[in-house]
Formats: structure tokens, sequence, C-alpha cells
């Protein structure tokens, strides 16, 4: 029995951990997702992060087609994994779930931490290109935008844009890109 104001317990699954598991877990500010199976705990992102991303949405929302939409922190359920990308860009018509099919995902967004480096440039993509996702952007310190596209072999590099240019990129959708305005 659980004294006032102890925190909760929960036990490990049995076997691989499942999106039911997911709702576990407390909204604490860690990202808690799981690759193949496995459970896998961000720590919380700090304000310089968060605010990067919040710059990221507006400019896809900006120039977003109707129908599309442009999400923050959108879980995306696979086979045997749930990610939750900083960024999300859905397909119109697509599902509105709470957490989406892939099949519904145009683009994702990774934003790096120090905490997440590995992970945003080995696993996710590696999950995300076997999800059929066309289109991954990573952000790095900078920042440096390096955007992805999928061919059959996984992502591919498209293009590299850099804090001291404007950019049109045209995956998803046409888009402008200043990178000067995310710092």
């Amino acid at each position: 029995m659980l004294s006032h104001g102890s925190p909760a317990r929960w036990n490990a699954p049995e076997g691989r951990w499942t999106q039911p598991d997911l709702q576990l877990f407390p909204q604490d500010g860690h990202r808690y997702e799981i690759l193949d199976g496995s459970l896998h705990v961000t720590p919380p992102s700090g304000k310089p992060h968060d605010a990067l991303v919040e710059s990221i949405v507006a400019t896809l929302r900006s120039a977003a087609p109707p129908g599309w939409w442009v999400c923050a922190r959108l879980g995306i359920a696979m086979e045997t994994s749930n990610l939750v990308p900083d960024v999300t860009v859905l397909r119109p018509q697509s599902s509105g779930a709470i957490w989406v099919d892939p099949a519904d995902v145009a683009l994702v967004v990774e934003v790096e931490a120090e905490a997440t480096r590995r992970y945003d440039q080995l696993l996710k993509p590696a999950v995300y290109a076997d999800a059929g996702i066309s289109a991954y952007w990573r952000v790095e310190a900078g920042p440096i935008l390096r955007t992805f596209a999928l061919d059959g072999t996984g992502y591919q590099p498209a293009r590299d844009v850099t804090s001291d240019e404007q950019a049109r990129i045209d995956n998803p959708y046409p888009v402008r890109v200043s990178l000067a305005a995310w710092r």
C-alpha cells in the first residue's frame, strides 16, 4: 500500500514494452518511447531546445498547404516501436489519433541535444525509414539543418542548411527556412 505522497510504483512487463505501457508514466517532462519493444527514457529538454522546436513548428505551419498538420511531440505508433519526434508533419486526411500511423506522416524533425545525439542520428532515423516516413530532418548545434529523403536503402542526405543562409526546401511541401530566425 502506498503512503500519502509516495510516487506510484509500476512493474515492468513480462515481455516487450507496448504502447499501453506508456500510460503508466507521469507527464513529468521526460520522453518515454519504445524502440523495438525496449523502453527508452530521455530527460526533459531545456528552454533553448523547446524554443527551437517552437520556431520549427511555426516555420512549417506558416508554409503548410490547407489540410496539413504540424505538431510538436506527437507520437508515432509503429509495429514494435512508439517514437515521439520533436516535430511531426501529417498529411491531409490523417487520422488525428493520439498515436498516429506512419502512413500519415510526411516528415519527422529531431532537434539534437547532448542526451539524444546518437539516438537522433542513428536509431530513430532507421526506425522512421523502416516505417516508410518519406522525409527526416535533424537540427544540430549551430544550428545546422540536415535534411534527408527516403530511398530504397534508407535515408539519404538531401541538403544541409547553415545559419547564414535562407533556403527553400520542397519536401514535404515548399517551405522557406531561415535558421537565423530559429535562434
